[in-house]
């Protein structure tokens, strides 16, 4: 095994295994796409340490843990259509790829959109739509099968949730500052979705994501 594989196997078995990750098409996929090939390489030695990666642009990677948390809570099946709000490096994008039929990813940086293109053509991923432009409140009129923000947002994202089909699900990191948590949303019925709070986080806001209403005195 070589010294990069090495880091891969610790951090499987040393951060996400213990976070509670035990689907083996996941940790299998973890291992399949290289997370290096998706970090700046001014940033590569971090890539398999247990922390954000800064992107630039205000943006960063999620810890690894997150996402393979994220992708065992959306459980893809090989015809979902996905929609990703937040591309970023490419890399949550291409694990999203290769479990489901077909990932849309918005990114609201041009030049973060261009990277994360850059970095799926190399590794020949066929089935991804990039785009760029704003989707913090909402893309489109198209139902998905799951959606998934890379940002936090202080509300139930009412605008996504409308876009679920029913069985539908979406990953969301709802809440401000120190009260965050990441939340499974499932449309059950055409009026009805249920969610299910899975554990406490905090991940970059989404940017130009609705806010609550404030009080001023």
């Amino acid at each position: 095994m070589n010294n990069m594989e090495q880091l891969r196997f610790n951090m499987i078995e040393q951060q996400i295994r213990p976070w509670d990750v035990l689907d083996s098409n996941v940790l299998d996929l973890l291992k399949k796409v290289k997370r290096e090939q998706f970090v700046p390489a001014a940033q590569r030695a971090l890539a398999f340490m247990d922390m954000e990666i800064p992107l630039g642009h205000g943006s960063s990677m999620w810890q690894p843990k997150l996402e393979a948390r994220a992708l065992q809570a959306l459980a893809l099946g090989r015809v979902d259509q996905v929609l990703e709000v937040g591309t970023g490096s490419g890399y949550l994008t291409a694990l999203l790829a290769s479990q489901a039929e077909h990932v849309t990813s918005v990114e609201i940086v041009r030049d973060l959109s261009d990277m994360a293109a850059r970095n799926i053509e190399a590794l020949h991923i066929a089935n991804v739509t990039l785009a760029v432009g704003d989707a913090a409140n909402g893309w489109g009129n198209q139902q998905y099968d799951a959606i998934i923000l890379t940002g936090s947002v202080p509300l139930e994202p009412a605008a996504f949730l409308a876009n679920l089909k029913i069985g539908g699900r979406m990953f969301a990191v709802v809440g401000e500052g120190a009260a965050m948590a990441a939340s499974l949303f499932t449309r059950t019925a055409s009026e009805t979705v249920q969610r299910r709070v899975l554990f406490e986080t905090s991940v970059t806001p989404l940017v130009n994501a609705p806010q609550p209403q404030r009080f001023v005195f």
